[in-house]
């Protein structure tokens, strides 16, 4: 690190858990973020802050009016261009020295060997098929998947290391015959609640990045604004589950 990186993250530099040897990992880093809304914008916008050093942003959505206001990194000014674009421009002028990479595309089952290089995948998107795709894409490349989602007043966060023996996964989770069906667009959401689980994710992928604190790996976190409610709650993994059973074979052989 030069000077001005050491006064730059000398908050962090100052917290023995991290040091430099952990900002360096930080900057060191590849982040992949698939989806630059309600809680991408956040989770982005403290990961840039943080330091780390290499991010990627994936979405093949657009700026509209009803995302202003919640997806914080977009603004008037970017209406009718894509969110990836629009993002970059707030992230670069918050951090330079990041380097930042743009996806104008949708995640599929076709494209996953887009996150093959990465080191934490941050899943902000909005639908079962993208996360199904992110998820086989984490069991694959055996890259952490830090999964977040909110609507109304509620939220959840939830860590997948597949690197770690009997980490569960997405599909233990969520089933093809069991998808989420809600949305903000149908349902509404409060807009801080998005911000509040993207920072969640910010922190967890923070935390697998410098190997910091008590894992969060296989904990669902339940959060509750209305009821002002917090719940940890344990989700073992699926002996069932095809996509967990297919890669552990795999890594049997």
């Amino acid at each position: 690190m030069d000077d001005d990186q050491l006064l730059r993250y000398s908050r962090h530099i100052m917290l023995p858990e991290i040091d430099f040897e952990g900002q360096e990992k930080l900057l060191d880093s590849h982040v992949a973020i698939v989806g630059i809304g309600g809680l991408g914008c956040p989770a982005a916008q403290y990961l840039v802050a943080s330091g780390v050093g290499h991010i990627t942003l994936i979405d093949s959505d657009k700026v509209e009016l009803s995302n202003l206001q919640r997806q914080i990194l977009h603004t008037e000014t970017n209406l009718g261009t894509t969110k990836v674009s629009s993002a970059r421009e707030t992230l670069q002028r918050l951090n330079s020295t990041t380097q930042i990479s743009v996806i104008d595309q949708r995640m599929t089952d076709s494209n996953t060997n887009l996150l093959k290089d990465v080191d934490v995948i941050v899943d902000g998107c909005d639908n079962s098929t993208t996360r199904f795709a992110i998820n086989e894409a984490s069991l694959q490349y055996e890259i952490p998947l830090v999964s977040g989602a909110a609507i109304q007043t509620e939220g959840q966060v939830v860590v997948f290391d597949p690197r770690v023996a009997n980490s569960p996964c997405y599909r233990c989770l969520y089933t093809d015959e069991a998808q989420e069906s809600l949305n903000c667009a149908e349902n509404g959401i409060l807009s801080p609640m998005v911000g509040l689980i993207g920072v969640f994710q910010a922190i967890e992928t923070v935390k697998l990045l410098c190997s910091l604190g008590e894992s969060s790996v296989g904990w669902l976190f339940y959060i509750d604004m209305y009821r002002t409610e917090w719940r940890k709650l344990k989700l073992p993994k699926n002996a069932q589950c095809h996509s967990c059973s297919k890669y552990s074979l795999r890594n049997q052989k």
